[in-house]
């Protein structure tokens, strides 16, 4: 069989290969769909009450969900994911993570310790089963270690939450998040360990860029899921038309502004930089951003295809222009990470959403779903303009 893979030497640890094939394997594809559900679960609970306070729940509900995908996501970059080990191990993430998304509906309610619970298990469970795995490997033993370590220490607020209720539950789990979250762009930093050397926190151009921008197509496909499934004639025709050609459109225009230039060349950026490694540190924050705005958005879409007539309340207001808003500012982060600049048209986008919000309060939904439309038309717009007959411009990622 002069295509199959050979068997790597028996009592190899399953680190990656220099020389091996950095393509996403389908297993990882097939892991992703988890997060297609998650998605969907925590924009359609935005709605359910639009509320500052569930508007917080929410945000920390997608934080964590997106920490075992990012996590998982480093994990198959540095480990073998055609190994059996590893595979077990996307397996049983997978797993976790689809009990975790049963919860969202009532993570803040009677549900709460089956979220916190299987997320510590997850973060836990895969230090316990790589430390003994990499055991060939001291450096990458001692990195397991590290990781390990820190999501211990946010384990004690991830399950004192689960237990409690109300805004304690809502504040151990932010601090729980933001050990997490510093724990990572710090390195793991441990006593007597030290942080992950930089050396071992190489990324590879080709795999990473791939995981983030399917990701993004995954939150995108929320916003279709919202935009195809909310759709009904229960208004007038030409309301619903309306409203549903916005939607299909805004998603179209979201899609357009992540992959211009930015998107596209992300993979160049990160082989062209002298330290590949910050884009480890700093990319899962920037594509959270996005990825929190797309699902706004979403949200967005499904309050404006329920009710398009009618003024436009203050909360719902801040949600079909926020989430826009917040895609935004995710985006001037990840321009900058590719071409240590930011492009006018983006803190211009923004500048124009602040300026029709307070229009909007007087307006039906639809007519301030249609101003956000036109306001991410006029990005895309003058991002063809300003590359419009100009040669392919190379990635130069900060020093």
């Amino acid at each position: 069989m002069p295509f199959a893979t050979p068997e790597p030497p028996a009592g190899r640890p399953p680190v990656r290969d220099p020389e091996s094939p950095r393509r996403v394997t389908l297993l990882e594809l097939f892991f992703d769909l988890v997060y297609v559900v998650a998605l969907a679960l925590i924009s359609r609970g935005l709605v359910t009450e639009v509320t500052w306070d569930r508007a917080f729940q929410s945000l920390l509900m997608l934080m964590a969900i997106w920490w075992t995908w990012a996590i998982t996501t480093v994990v198959t970059d540095m480990y073998d994911p055609q190994r059996p080990e590893i595979k077990l191990l996307i397996a049983l993430v997978m797993f976790g993570a689809l009990l975790m998304t049963t919860a969202i509906p009532e993570a803040f309610g009677n549900r709460g310790l089956v979220f916190a619970g299987t997320y510590v298990a997850i973060h836990l469970g895969r230090g316990l089963f790589l430390i003994p795995t990499v055991r060939h490997h001291p450096q990458a033993q001692r990195r397991a270690a590290r990781v390990f370590a820190w999501f211990a220490v946010s384990a004690v607020p991830w399950l004192v939450g689960g237990v409690v209720h109300g805004s304690a539950r809502e504040w151990l789990w932010a601090s729980a998040l933001a050990i997490d979250y510093l724990g990572f762009r710090l390195a793991y930093p441990v006593p007597g360990l030290g942080v992950v050397p930089a050396q071992q926190r190489d990324v590879t151009a080709e795999h990473l860029s791939e995981r983030y921008q399917q990701f993004f197509i995954i939150a995108l496909g929320d916003a279709i899921l919202v935009t195809g499934t909310m759709f009904s004639l229960s208004h007038s025709e030409l309301e619903n038309i309306v409203a549903f050609a916005t939607a299909f459109v805004s998603t179209l225009l979201l899609w357009r502004i992540y992959v211009h230039k930015s998107g596209e060349l992300l993979p160049h950026a990160i082989s062209r930089s002298r330290q590949p490694s910050r884009f480890l540190l700093t990319a899962p924050y920037t594509h959270l951003l996005m990825v929190a705005g797309v699902v706004t958005t979403a949200a967005g879409f499904d309050l404006v295809l329920h009710e398009p007539a009618g003024r436009t309340p203050p909360a719902w207001a801040a949600v079909i222009l926020g989430g826009p808003a917040l895609f935004l500012v995710g985006r001037c982060c990840f321009e900058y990470e590719v071409f240590s600049r930011v492009s006018v048209s983006r803190p211009g986008g923004l500048l124009a959403l602040l300026t029709i919000a307070p229009g909007a309060l007087f307006l039906p939904p639809l007519f301030a779903a249609l101003g956000t439309m036109l306001v991410l038309a006029g990005v895309a717009v003058a991002d063809h303009l300003r590359s419009r007959g100009r040669p392919p411009e190379d990635p130069s990622p900060p020093h």
